[in-house]
């Protein structure tokens, strides 16, 4: 203690002892709260990403859910699953974050009564999975790359047809989703997606 500090009247000392004192306390509670706070929305960001989550909502529950339950990604011999957001939610966080945003529109429309019925969801089928396989071309078929990649396939392990195919678009710069739009959903009716190219269906 400095020749001046002592010299202090010590109800100034103490003040600023319990100043200091109290800013190391707000820095130590500030700290924690960040915690807490980021825990609890890196939770119920995760609560958010699964498949109980998605098919809480009737219209995800009886149309999209039903037809991937009969594919391969649902049930296969090696008894390893694709849920909803395996595909349809970015892994990096801040493309994940950007699919939130974008997902949130999906309220509005759940408020609105937009597909709520199966002839609603029909008529809207072709404009919704447009928009899914836009952004999954835009994205190289980013999510089916979690688990599928040209470089660890295995050709000799393919049947002939596959082999060839994967071969032809890996080297053409093709993504899984200009071949595979069939693969865990319906194909919407030729009349709302004109033009649609031929598809690989579940198990191909």
């Amino acid at each position: 203690m400095t020749e001046q500090q002592q010299r202090a009247p010590w109800w100034k000392r103490q003040w600023k002892k319990l100043m200091a004192a109290s800013g190391f306390t707000v820095l130590a509670g500030a700290f924690v709260a960040g915690i807490v706070f980021w825990g609890g929305f890196n939770t119920a960001l995760e609560v958010t990403n699964t498949e109980q989550f998605c098919i809480s909502c009737h219209e995800m529950r009886d149309n999209v859910y039903v037809e991937y339950r009969n594919t391969i990604h649902y049930q296969n011999r090696t008894g390893v699953r694709a849920t909803c957001p395996d595909c349809h939610v970015p892994r990096p966080w801040g493309y994940k974050m950007i699919r939130k945003i974008q997902a949130s529109n999906e309220l509005l429309h759940k408020v609105l009564g937009t597909i709520d019925t199966p002839e609603k969801f029909n008529a809207k089928r072709g404009e919704l999975a447009q928009h899914e396989w836009d952004r999954m071309k835009a994205s190289d078929s980013r999510e089916c790359r979690n688990c599928h990649n040209y470089t660890y396939m295995d050709y000799a392990e393919q049947n002939s047809r596959s082999a060839a195919r994967h071969q032809v678009a890996f080297g053409k710069g093709d993504t899984c989703i200009d071949c595979h739009k069939g693969i865990a959903h319906t194909l919407p009716p030729i009349e709302q997606h004109i033009g649609a190219p031929k598809v690989s269906q579940a198990g191909q």
